[in-house]
């Protein structure tokens, strides 16, 4: 497929901003849809794929701070960034604390948006909707949001039956994809904190220039750039919780200050010289070994023992195989409602390809997985064919690259290869592209958003392929 331009929607009823606004981010590499009101903002994100939302906090109809409520929804992971004006700062604040991504004050510098967007758009490829992320009366006993009933899963019920509900510094440790801000999160909302702000980070999307001032805030005039004075995340999260996602990206020079902010729980903000005092319980993940990251100096041994208060470590998908049927289950249902399918269930002999997969990307690529399968089946279940091959173990291993050069009398098999290859990926991507406008009914703005790419994209793709849109999708 064409690579995939990042969808930003620009929502304010000042017609010269979303102008200006908008072509910034489009000199930037960015498609953008603009919107007057937040009526107009939520058609927008009901007709196509939007990766960030730009929004005004005062605007007609429904306002900003309706439209943040109304996007996390949707989708929680959705980045929101609030415009705001100088005296109505203290709004976006809240706006920070109901779950929006960052605030912007008017009139905005083109390096502080250009530098909030890149950080948001990271930070939405980074923190992937977690595919655990159930309702608490999920199939299977599921409990915390959690589905499974695995030893690993049952000893984590219990660990958070005891430490939910206290103030003591949690490391959640485990591979990409286990769900930890799943847990992180339920032990939130398990405690007497739940209706105070949750605040998550992702250290890993944050610039290690940019780190303390994210964590800390700053005050105006700290640097170039600074227009006002913003509060940081650990001030944000006073009274609830933080979570620090990927907490081993932290420059080691930043460590200390966020030691002496968790023991003393107090701080100042970049070129400020007022002591701040906060009540944070603070939840921290990574998956990485950072023992390891001791040893090589990149992580400094009290911050590492401050944190480890309680280990909580989630086990692979891999080290959980009795939960896999559980888990596609609530996956079939859930990507039925979501589009609008009515598959029934799983051939055990597909059930059987999927327990004995080594699952790399674990639940998150489960949850793909599914997602994909439900949107190509054709029958009541889910069968072996709709299983990728490589999970069915039939894909053969893809040459590895070579400085060698083939002998002359190869060179014209070669290059007929290069076309057979061109010509099966143009087959593939026709295919792809065919069934998603058959599951919409020819809506091309709809298949754009199943395809995860831009409608124009779509639009080259088909012209190149011979879809164009008043071709019936079923004709081959």
């Amino acid at each position: 497929m064409l690579p995939e331009r990042k969808q930003i929607l620009v929502v304010d009823d000042e017609p010269n901003l979303r102008r200006v606004l908008s072509a910034q981010l489009e000199r930037d590499g960015y498609d953008i849809h603009s919107a007057e009101d937040g009526e107009e903002a939520l058609s927008v994100l009901r007709e196509h794929h939007i990766d960030l939302v730009i929004t005004d906090l005062r605007m007609p109809k429904l306002d900003g701070m309706e439209l943040l409520r109304r996007v996390v929804e949707l989708d929680e992971q959705l980045p929101v960034v609030m415009l705001t004006a100088h005296g109505t700062v203290d709004n976006a604040v809240e706006a920070l604390k109901t779950g929006a991504f960052d605030y912007i004050t008017k009139p905005f510098d083109q390096v502080e948006v250009r530098t909030i967007v890149k950080k948001a758009l990271r930070t939405r490829d980074l923190s992937a909707a977690d595919a655990s992320r159930v309702a608490q009366a999920a199939p299977g006993g599921a409990r915390y949001g959690i589905i499974g009933q695995s030893p690993g899963i049952l000893d984590l019920y219990s660990v958070l039956d005891r430490v939910a509900d206290t103030p003591t510094t949690v490391l959640i440790t485990g591979e990409s994809g286990t769900g930890k801000e799943l847990v992180a999160r339920a032990l939130h909302e398990s405690s007497s904190r739940r209706d105070k702000p949750f605040i998550k980070v992702n250290c890993a999307a944050i610039p290690k220039d940019l780190m303390e001032s994210e964590l800390f805030g700053y005050e105006r005039g700290a640097f170039t750039g600074a227009v006002g004075s913003k509060p940081g995340r650990f001030e944000l999260a006073s009274g609830g919780t933080l979570f620090l996602d990927e907490i081993g990206s932290i420059p080691v020079e930043m460590q200390v200050k966020l030691l002496r902010a968790l023991q003393e729980s107090e701080f100042e903000r970049v070129g400020g010289i007022r002591t701040i005092h906060v009540d944070v319980r603070l939840i921290a993940a990574t998956n990485s070994d950072l023992k390891k990251e001791i040893a090589l100096g990149a992580f400094r041994e009290d911050l590492y023992y401050r944190l480890n208060v309680v280990p909580i470590r989630l086990p692979a998908l891999r080290e959980r195989a009795d939960d896999v049927p559980l888990l596609v289950a609530h996956f079939i249902e859930k990507f039925n409602a979501r589009l609008k399918k009515s598959v029934q269930g799983i051939e055990p002999d597909a059930l059987d390809h999927l327990a004995a997969y080594g699952w790399p990307g674990n639940i998150r690529e489960l949850e793909n997985v599914i997602e994909r399968a439900v949107l190509f089946c054709d029958k009541t279940e889910i069968g072996a064919a709709d299983i990728p091959g490589e999970i069915r173990g039939h894909t053969p291993t893809p040459p590895q690259s070579s400085s060698l050069s083939l002998p002359p009398g190869l060179l014209g098999a070669h290059d007929g290869l290069k076309e057979q290859v061109k010509a099966a990926m143009s087959r593939l991507e026709r295919e792809l592209i065919v069934k998603a406008l058959e599951q919409t009914s020819g809506n091309v703005t709809h298949a754009a958003r199943l395809l995860k790419i831009s409608r124009k994209g779509l639009q080259l793709k088909m012209k190149e392929l011979g879809l164009r849109e008043r071709d019936d999708p079923r004709d081959p």
